[in-house]
Formats: structure tokens, C-alpha cells, sequence
């Protein structure tokens, strides 16, 4: 699989870095630059934006990301998706200044693009 095949937009389905394991959903946009590395934009909840950058190999994509928080502070974390084919992937992520004993979960399917032409 090569990066040019999993640039699109995908569903997600998460589950927070908590003890809870709290659901969230949003979409997942990944885009390339000019030298084939990913540019990733979340948006969680239609309101939330988070931004990121990364590389992508042997099916793995690994992506540094931020966000602000409603507390104006600005967050960051590491996420690592295993790409089962180039519309599916499953992965973990982490951020510095949350719960430590968890991961936070994340799941995703590409969207078909005739939906996104609608």
C-alpha cells in the first residue's frame, strides 16, 4: 500500500484516554504535502479541530498531532494507525497531560467519494 492510497476522508469512532473509555466520533481528513508526508485535520463532534503531521510505512501512519482545548491551552499527542487496507484502519493514541494508565482508541473507514460529491 502506498500513501497516495490512503489520502481521503475517513468516519471515526474513538474512545478517550480515560478510565471511562468515552465515545467520540468525527471525520478524519488526510492530505499529502509537498514531499509525501501526511497532513492530518480531525474534526471531532462538528466542532473540534485537530491538526497534525506524519509519515506513513509499511502500513503503519504515525502522526503528531495538537489541538486547543477549551481552556485555551494547547494540547499534543501521538497517534499510530495500523492500516488494514486502504479504507480501514485501527489505532492508539496518547497525550502528554492525559491519563497515562490508558490509551485513547481509534477506528476508521474511508467514505465513499460519490458521498462526498453530494
Amino acid at each position: 500500500m502506498t500513501v497516495q492510497e490512503i489520502v481521503g476522508r475517513y468516519a471515526i469512532l474513538g474512545n478517550n484516554q480515560d478510565a471511562q473509555g468515552t465515545e467520540y466520533t468525527g471525520i478524519l481528513t488526510l492530505t499529502l504535502d509537498a514531499h509525501q508526508k501526511i497532513i492530518a485535520e480531525w474534526t471531532i463532534y462538528e466542532d473540534q479541530q485537530q491538526f497534525g503531521t506524519g509519515f506513513f510505512k509499511d502500513n503503519l501512519l504515525v502522526i503528531n498531532f495538537r489541538y486547543t482545548g477549551e481552556d485555551a491551552k494547547i494540547y499534543k499527542g501521538t497517534v499510530i494507525y495500523k492500516f488494514f487496507d486502504k479504507e480501514t484502519f485501527e489505532g492508539f493514541w496518547s497525550e502528554k497531560h492525559a491519563n497515562q494508565q490508558f490509551l485513547g482508541l481509534e477506528r476508521g473507514t474511508k467514505i465513499e467519494k460519490k458521498l462526498l460529491q453530494n
